[in-house]
């Protein structure tokens, strides 16, 4: 395999969809709001992409198989006639590309196969780290897009525009910004989250709550809340450690018997 290769195991035909891309990234946003997606909607894989730039790795399955390191997409037919239903196409995966040239030529074919799919738009999940450390309680949720169109919709189900700032990285940012290349709408919709945090489901529920708005659609967010419990009690844990730390006596303090 020298170049990225999307395979086809089933024939969709998509009516009104946006492609929602959860890929690892930073808190783990993306990967949780995609997969939690997947699950609770039971949405169909139809597609994998396997890439050269990925790493040279296979899984170990449960099941005593394995199967090599990829990005899956997923299809699920909406069938309420509410005002925004449409379709949606999901892309999970295990990693992103590991290299600048690796990143281009696999997000350009993404890309490509959205246009392919007749997709109407498509929004990348990422986390916004603040760099301080510091976040609200209710995760704040920012986006930046190509288009204006896309703003007032994003507005009315409480995304922030303007705020964010900086640099995208990775398939979040250059999704986002071919989308524009081949016509297609595009934003990328990051939720609030602090670099320290491997995991922040208490970001990726406001970013479902967001997309639950936007689709005017029902999301389960109940096994994602059981994360964002296991995440809080973890930060509890940390921050009590780090008080303790602080208190500790220094050594000058110590009285030694010999």
């Amino acid at each position: 395999m020298e170049r990225s290769t999307i395979f086809t195991t089933s024939k969709i035909k998509p009516k009104n969809a946006t492609l929602v891309v959860g890929l690892p990234g930073i808190g783990s946003v993306g990967s949780l709001v995609g997969e939690h997606l997947r699950a609770t909607l039971k949405a169909k894989r139809f597609a994998t992409l396997y890439s050269p730039h990925f790493p040279h790795q296979a899984i170990m399955l449960k099941s005593g198989k394995m199967r090599l390191v990829s990005n899956r997409f997923y299809y699920w037919k909406n069938t309420s006639k509410a005002k925004n239903s449409g379709d949606l196409v999901i892309l999970v995966g295990d990693f992103q590309a590991l290299t600048s040239e690796g990143q281009y030529e696999v997000n350009d074919k993404i890309v490509k196969f959205a246009k392919k799919l007749n997709c109407k738009r498509i929004l990348t999940i990422g986390g916004y780290n603040l760099g301080n450390g510091k976040f609200s309680e209710e995760r704040r949720v920012f986006a930046v897009t190509t288009d204006k169109s896309n703003m007032q919709s994003l507005k009315e189900s409480g995304v922030i525009f303007g705020e964010a700032h900086g640099m995208i990285w990775g398939s979040a940012g250059l999704i986002t910004a071919f989308a524009e290349k081949y016509n297609i709408s595009s934003a990328c919709v990051m939720g609030e989250t602090a670099g320290f945090l491997d995991i922040d489901a208490a970001s990726a529920k406001s970013v479902l709550a967001v997309l639950s708005k936007l689709f005017e659609i029902e999301i389960d967010l109940v096994a994602i809340d059981k994360i964002k419990k296991e995440t809080e009690a973890m930060l509890k844990q940390m921050q009590e450690n780090a008080n303790a730390e602080q208190q500790l006596p220094s050594k000058e303090n110590f009285t030694y018997i010999r």
